[in-house]
């Protein structure tokens, strides 16, 4: 019994990578994000975190010796917003966490769907990204929404009035997550932004109408406003009735506040203005996702402050409100002096075509330093981490990716990973799956065959 513990003990050993350690990686071109290429340099990993980077940089004595031999090295690539680790399957809803359900909104914490196991991970670290923003949806409005059952939650009494019946609107609240292998817990932070969707998608969680959905939108509002000054009324049942329950309001007052933004899907420029307004007049922080009119009404974006989350693929619009989707884009929002993060997709299985997706932008106009800088400092900046990771900074943590060529580019790919500076395990669920089934013996039939 006691050997078969240290055996499994042994094995799971094995399948956690090893510690930080002090690591030179020497020969690359080093892209920091935050100041100009290194043509030729070298960075050191120390204690998890850069301890120094540059062209004159001494290895230390010691240090294990990672040669880039000409290759690039950058910051770890950041998804803006993806539902990573809070989904599996897409067609079987009990592996579909990312989801509001029914009975809750605002209150909605996507951090409590979080799986550190999810075989999705490796895959996305095999593309380079080190770490991503968790959003989530609105269930049944699209956007990679879905139903959920609701079997085992409980309503809530509280004292107050509240929950008088306007329908569901916000998606919840989202996180950020690095993805460390053998982590018990890969989530930095939670509560970092409500999500909700304006457009079509708003329209219908509103019961159809666009109109309906900002009317609704601006109530929840301001019932978070009233019940954030009246809370001791509210407990004593002092209060006029609220539209959402007590849970959704308290998770609106960060936002009412202006501690934390609303993330707002949208789309049409129309759409847009109406956001726009909306942070104007009910003095909110926003971040704009989708977008796919946007350069219609750049200077506007661009003059409000408000960064957005764009797929520079959307350029053939699949509905009446991305007619005029078009390649460039990022790249003219940009030119406008908005802030441009890029995303490759919101489903878990296509985070790696986030840094293409950067690719295509530049191949359309926007300069390949905003490319770059799209994938890793500016959604870093945008959730709030970016004094932590996003660019190759002496004292940041060391979320690092050496790559065999130029990162936007389709025929480049990652050599090593470092998530805090612990080298990453350089597989995932496919190819572990591939290793299982192409071994043979000689007989001809796999392992699990024999």
């Amino acid at each position: 019994m006691i050997r078969s513990l240290l055996l499994a003990g042994a094995a799971c050993a094995l399948a956690l990578p090893a510690a930080a350690q002090t690591v030179a990686i020497v020969n690359a071109r080093i892209e920091p994000v935050s100041s100009a290429a290194i043509p030729n340099g070298v960075l050191v990993i120390t204690d998890g975190k850069i301890a120094a980077v540059g062209a004159g940089v001494a290895v230390p004595a010691g240090a294990k010796v990672i040669d880039a031999k000409g290759g690039v090295v950058t910051p770890g690539l950041v998804a803006p917003a993806s539902n990573l680790s809070a989904s599996e399957i897409g067609g079987v809803r009990e592996t579909r966490d990312d989801g509001t359900g029914s009975a809750l909104s605002a209150a909605f914490d996507i951090s409590y769907s979080v799986n550190p196991a999810s075989p999705m991970i490796g895959l996305a670290r095999d593309g380079g990204i080190t770490s991503s923003a968790v959003t989530p949806v609105l269930s049944g409005t699209g956007g990679g929404a879905h139903e959920h059952a609701d079997d085992g939650v409980v309503e809530e009494m509280t004292a107050g009035k509240d929950g008088a019946g306007d329908p569901p609107l916000f998606g919840g609240q989202a996180a950020f997550i690095r993805l460390k292998a053998g982590a018990p817990d890969i989530v930095e932070a939670s509560k970092l932004a409500v999500t909700v969707s304006l457009g079509e998608s708003g329209a219908r969680a509103a019961g159809g109408s666009r109109g309906a959905d900002l009317v609704l939108i601006r109530s929840a509002l301001e019932d978070a406003r009233a019940f954030a000054s009246r809370r001791a009324a509210f407990e004593q049942g002092a209060t006029r009735d609220f539209g959402l329950s007590r849970l959704d309001l308290q998770a609106l007052i960060p936002v009412v506040q202006g501690k934390t933004p609303l993330l707002i899907r949208v789309s049409r420029a129309a759409d847009i203005r109406q956001a726009l307004k909306l942070a104007a007049e009910e003095k909110i922080r926003v971040v704009l996702e989708g977008v796919e009119e946007g350069w219609l009404v750049a200077a506007e974006i661009a003059k409000a402050g408000a960064p957005v989350i764009v797929d520079p693929q959307a350029d053939l619009p699949d509905s009446f409100e991305t007619l005029a989707s078009r390649l460039d884009n990022a790249a003219r929002l940009n030119a406008a002096g908005v802030t441009v993060a890029i995303n490759g997709a919101r489903d878990f299985n296509n985070l790696r075509q986030e840094r293409l997706n950067a690719g295509l932008a530049v191949a359309n106009g926007l300069p390949y330093a905003a490319g770059l800088a799209s994938v890793t400092l500016t959604p870093a900046r945008i959730w709030g981490q970016d004094g932590k990771i996003g660019s190759l900074d002496v004292g940041k943590l060391a979320d690092v990716v050496v790559w065999n060529g130029d990162p936007l580019e389709t025929t480049s790919w990652p050599l090593n990973v470092f998530v805090g500076g612990v080298e990453q395990p350089q597989d995932s669920r496919q190819t572990q799956l591939r290793d299982r089934y192409a071994a043979t013996d000689g007989s001809g039939y796999p392992p699990a065959y024999r």
